[in-house]
């Protein structure tokens, strides 16, 4: 095993064993380097694997900390990572996930009902989630995507304002994802969800046209950077009979 690879495992057994329990800091690569007498390139390639694996992620000024895991698990839902760039995980439905995508039934025009867009400071869950502080400033969105008019999915999205410069709302009618991609040239990694089945309210069942206490599926997202950084908290839910979950699981 090389020396890099070593020092993930042990910091991952650390991980696992509740030695390094979600939202610890991490030592500086500095003092990894004189712990393990090691290189900073090796540190960082052990922290790369780290990151890959979605157990610890880097805070903007902070340094580097254990993912709060607990933070998204819920009795009532059921959690998953995803790999993979974020073209992959959009609401086209000719995309497609390497590990699971919503797939909805029509086909047609995607179109999208903005009804809200603002900036705004964030829930102290958000903020959390998002490693920034309750009093710094993010995006939010509400927005319908349809299908041929369809109503398909209603999302809630919040995006840290610095993290995020320039968007704007005519964003919202495309792909916010292919902005932060090609125009910003971020790197989208993983995502993190739970899943979960829950009643329409009467807001949604309106913007949804649909009745009140239809059932939804609902996605809670983290959504991370490859250097670990999150840049996205939603919420989506897609209408019951108009999406299904596609699931594959590769060993």
């Amino acid at each position: 095993m090389l020396k890099y690879q070593a020092i993930a495992a042990d910091i991952q057994r650390s991980i696992e064993d509740g030695s390094l329990k979600p939202n610890d800091k991490l030592p500086t690569v500095v003092e990894l380097c004189q712990i393990y007498d090691v290189s900073k390139i090796t540190v960082k390639r052990a922290f790369d694997i780290l990151v890959e694996k979605g157990l610890i992620a880097s805070r903007r000024g902070s340094g580097t900390f254990v993912k709060s895991s607990q933070d998204m698990s819920d009795p009532r839902g059921t959690g998953a990572y995803i790999k993979g760039d974020a073209r992959t995980l959009g609401f086209t439905r000719s995309d497609r996930a390497r590990g699971f995508t919503v797939e909805h039934q029509d086909e047609g025009a995607i179109t999208s009902v903005v009804y809200d867009f603002s900036i705004v400071t964030p829930p102290e869950k958000v903020a959390r989630h998002l490693g920034i502080q309750p009093d710094d400033f993010t995006y939010h969105h509400c927005r319908v995507r349809c299908l041929d008019e369809r109503p398909i999915v209603i999302e809630s999205t919040y995006m840290p304002l610095d993290l995020i410069p320039g968007l704007k709302k005519s964003q919202l009618y495309k792909s916010v994802y292919s902005y932060i991609q090609e125009t910003l040239g971020y790197k989208i990694s993983s995502f993190h969800r739970i899943i979960r089945a829950v009643a329409a309210t009467e807001e949604e069942a309106e913007r949804l046209q649909t009745a009140p206490g239809t059932p939804l599926l609902e996605l809670e997202q983290i959504g991370f950077f490859d250097d670990g950084t999150a840049f996205e908290y939603s919420v989506s839910r897609n209408v019951g009979d108009r999406a299904e979950l596609r699931d594959v699981n590769v060993v």
